[in-house]
């Protein structure tokens, strides 16, 4: 109605002022102005220019002297009823038709309209129009319609208040609406009026007043009232809903509490903006079996399931109580579960308090066992079972034990489960416990399974009863106890037999380069030595990773930063990938600096990349990843063994064809190769743990069949102290190149060394170069020249492992009376080995075997220039 209104007003109300004004105050439309059809009507005004033209030509006839008397009568009289005839149409006398004037028309329309309606300007607030509705809610006055409206206001500040603000919106051309309150006159109860505005602008003729607002009131007292009503039934309803003896709670598919009653609010002694918050998790409440049982109920549909359980209040005191669940919508169940709560210790205090008391205990005791218990009916059926035990057994609903426990046995344990199940459920005990599975692949779980009959005869109610136990644990412990025991075992062996090689190959090695000084390569045996020398040196490397595996090997540590190291091998890595795989390699910023050997972790990343190629022999993708992993961070990883701190995390990724499980399980063994024959050692991956495990560090695989693998090694972070932070400065700015090394030399030397080959070929190689050499076999006869020489010696160079007195022993007696003299060790062990039994402040050089001449030189001239 307001729209045609509005579409009106230009053609019908706005085109005279005088009949906006009449309009204004007696509340009727212009159409009582004898003028107003004519002013408004554009084809009566046309009628009257006709007449009057024909009028015109009367009177110039009869002014004409040719015209003849009674036509001039006849034409005279005529012309008076023509002019009698558009005053009596435009009086309203004379009708052509029945057409009814619009503004007539709109005018009947708003006046019957229960709103009421003000058409007023939007500056000075000048009334244009206003309908019958409105008066009889205003009532009159002489101030004008807008007059009226403030006066049956003026008794309320807040609808004054209101008044103004949508005067001001009027006047900025703005649409607003407010709703306030007017007492009810002579006793009449107040009503509640919505009063609205809205902007409406027009420009139809010159006298136009300019932009105009439209005012409407509504009473929207019936519907406040309906809506209070309404209100105060659902307050009704909320209060029983609070106050029942049950309570009620929500949980999303997430195991949120969305929503509780006040009466389950009570129980757990809990506050609703914990709820409102999302902060209170259904786990909090119960056991987490209980949680997932409860959850499980969604997947259920309709089938509603129950249990007696104990809610955990926020003080930590147990309640016991029953719990009814389903899902809140059983066609959605993402949609989450209703839970209905029963409170089991307001039952405990009727006549039979003691009965009930006991069967609440038992309930309790079953229900919040750690293991699964089920109790089975003559005919198989689960009779009873706690949460635990539907967990652990994946128990669906109508499954008899035996469709329970067979589904998750080996195809050779199901013929025990069920010869089980039938002597227990014949009242025979003596069933030895099985093992059954759930699962698969990581995810798998171990059941032990223990049977036990309840009475003799097969007619009882409840005739067995079963124990579930989690096993998963004891057997994955089992399994890495056997396994670090292999390793240990082999690695031991690994060790002891590599320190005699060493020996060895410190000899073949050392006797390889007398040979190759007196043939030079023109000579015909200069190539077999050579081949004697590379066999020697790949002997060596070998060694050297069964040292790596058992842990043994020395580590020449140093504060590194692993971003720097990886981006320094890169080039190197990329050679041995080679072009049809994809390397991509990403450092975090800022990275934690670890204490390890440089040479030993290159080693480390390189021999994943390479497994990594080898794994994908059409191409693929090698992603190298660094970056730190904070304590917070840690301790959420499920990673079995990772003591919990502050690492760096190198993490190497192929997109290749993945491992299975059982082949996961052995990679790290020593000459376990997937490889063909002669294209692997399967010392690699043994070399990688070791290397890591020595350094401190974890590693730890992830694989799957067709998708790829990824390595992720976990190195301790290292915070350096001031001297270790002035090495690495002194380390970062000595980077241009050094001279050839002086390999000459006029010390004396003492050459302690219980295998004649190797003693021979160190005195060999350092009096070649110019040193002073004195031998001894062992550390006794050591002593003997040191007494002899009265300390004229410079430095000592040692085997560590020697017969009647050993190299810790000779340096603890040297020191006694030659307390500045150097010292060097030459060992196949790690210098870790033997440093436990001296003091810590003991300094001593260290050589690790087999050396070369060079590397035994180098070594000597180093310690001698300390």
């Amino acid at each position: 109605m307001l729209e045609a209104l509005k579409a009106a007003l230009p053609a019908n109300l706005l085109a005279s002022r005088a009949m906006s004004e009449t309009g204004a105050r007696s509340e009727r439309i212009a159409a009582d102005d004898p003028l107003a059809a004519l002013r408004g009507g554009g084809g009566y005004a046309t009628i009257l220019v006709v007449l009057v033209a024909a009028g015109g030509v009367v009177l110039s006839l009869i002014a004409s002297n040719s015209a003849d008397p009674l036509l001039i009568t006849l034409l005279a009289s005529l012309a008076m009823l023509g002019v009698f005839f558009v005053f009596g149409m435009a009086a309203g006398h004379i009708r052509i038709g029945e057409r009814l004037p619009e503004a007539d028309l709109l005018k009947a329309i708003t006046d019957v309209d229960s709103d009421g309606v003000l058409v007023a300007t939007a500056r000075g607030n000048r009334a244009i129009y206003a309908n019958r509705a409105l008066t009889e809610m205003i009532g009159r006055s002489e101030a004008g319609t807008l007059g009226s409206l403030e006066d049956a206001f003026a008794g309320s500040k807040a609808a004054a208040e209101a008044l103004f603000r949508l005067s001001r919106a009027a006047a900025q051309g703005e649409a607003r609406n407010e709703t306030v309150e007017r007492q009810g006159l002579d006793g009449a109860p107040a009503r509640v009026l919505r009063i609205s505005v809205r902007p409406f602008t027009s420009a139809v003729t010159e006298r136009d007043p300019g932009p105009l607002a439209i005012w409407t009131l509504r009473d929207i007292s019936e519907e406040r009232a309906g809506q209070a009503r309404a209100d105060a039934a659902s307050a009704a309803m909320l209060s029983l809903y609070d106050t029942m003896p049950l309570g009620l709670l929500t949980v999303d598919a997430e195991g949120v509490v969305t929503h509780a009653n006040g009466t389950f609010l009570k129980l757990a002694g809990i506050s609703a903006e914990l709820i409102g918050e999302r902060m209170l998790r259904l786990r909090e409440l119960v056991s987490a079996d209980g949680a997932d049982i409860l959850l499980a109920a969604a997947r259920n549909g309709t089938t509603p399931t129950t249990f007696d359980l104990d809610v955990t209040r926020e003080s930590g005191r147990l309640v016991p109580v029953r719990l009814v669940a389903r899902a809140a919508d059983p066609a959605d169940p993402s949609k989450g579960v209703v839970i209905g709560c029963l409170n089991r210790e307001q039952g405990t205090t009727g006549g039979a308090a003691g009965d009930e008391t006991a069967d609440l205990r038992l309930a309790r005791f079953f229900q919040s066992a750690p293991f699964g218990i089920a109790t089975i009916a003559a005919d198989g059926t689960i009779a009873n079972a706690n949460a635990a035990f539907a967990r652990m057994t994946l128990d669906e609903p109508g499954a008899t034990a035996v469709e329970i426990l067979a589904r998750h046995a080996d195809a050779d344990k199901r013929a025990t489960v069920e010869h089980g199940l039938a002597e227990v459920l014949a009242g025979r005990g003596n069933v030895a416990p099985i093992e059954i599975s759930t699962g698969a692949g990581a995810g798998e779980q171990t059941r032990r399974v223990y049977m036990s009959p309840l009475s003799g005869g097969s007619g009882a109610r409840e005739a067995a009863v079963l124990y579930v136990l989690d096993a998963t644990e004891q057997k994955r412990l089992e399994a890495r106890f056997a396994q670090s025991n292999k390793m240990e075992a082999v690695g031991t062996l690994a060790g002891g037999i590599a320190h005699d090689f060493n020996n060895m190959l410190t000899a073949i090695i050392g006797f390889s380069d007398f040979l190759l000084q007196a043939h030079k390569p023109g000579d015909p045996a200069h190539r077999d030595l050579m081949g004697i020398k590379a066999a020697a040196n790949r002997a060596a490397g070998l060694v050297s990773k069964l040292l790596a595996f058992s842990r043994q090997q020395t580590l020449q540590t140093e504060v590194v930063q692993l971003g720097e190291l990886i981006s320094e091998i890169t080039p190197l890595i990329k050679r041995s990938v080679g072009v049809r795989i994809d390397l991509k390699v990403s450092t975090e910023r800022d990275l934690w600096l670890v204490k390890t050997d440089k040479t030993q972790i290159d080693r480390v990343i390189v021999n994943l990349a390479v497994n990594a190629r080898d794994a994908m022999p059409d191409g693929g993708t090698l992603s190298i990843r660094t970056r730190n992993v904070t304590e917070r961070e840690c301790q959420k990883m499920d990673h079995f063994g990772l003591a919990v701190g502050e690492y760096v995390l190198v993490e190497v990724e192929d997109t290749g064809c993945g491992m299975s499980a059982e082949t996961l399980n052995k990679i790290f063994e020593p000459f376990f190769t997937t490889k063909g024959v002669g294209k692997g050692t399967g010392l690699g991956l043994a070399t990688v743990y070791g290397i890591v495990k020595q350094s401190g560090g974890f590693i730890f695989t992830e694989s799957e069949v067709g998708k790829g693998t990824r390595f992720r090694v976990f190195m301790p972070r290292h915070v350096p102290d001031a001297i270790e932070e002035s090495a690495i400065e002194q380390r970062q700015s000595k980077k241009e190149a050094r001279a050839a090394p002086d390999l000459t030399g006029s010390a004396r030397v003492l050459l302690v060394e219980d295998e004649d080959g190797v003693r021979s070929f160190a005195v060999r190689a350092l009096r070649s170069r110019g040193f002073e050499v004195l031998e001894a076999s062992n550390g006794a006869e050591a002593l003997d020249i040191l007494a002899e020489q009265k300390g004229r010696l410079d430095i000592v160079v040692s085997d560590v492992v020697m017969p009647e007195l050993d190299g810790p022993s000779l340096l603890k007696e040297l020191r006694k009376t030659h307390g500045d003299l150097k010292f060097i060790f030459m060992s196949g062990y790690p210098n870790d080995a033997f440093r436990a039994g001296l003091d810590a402040q003991e300094k001593f050089g260290f050589l690790p075997k087999p050396f070369s001449l060079t590397e035994l030189v180098s070594k000597v001239k180093e310690e001698l220039a300390r």
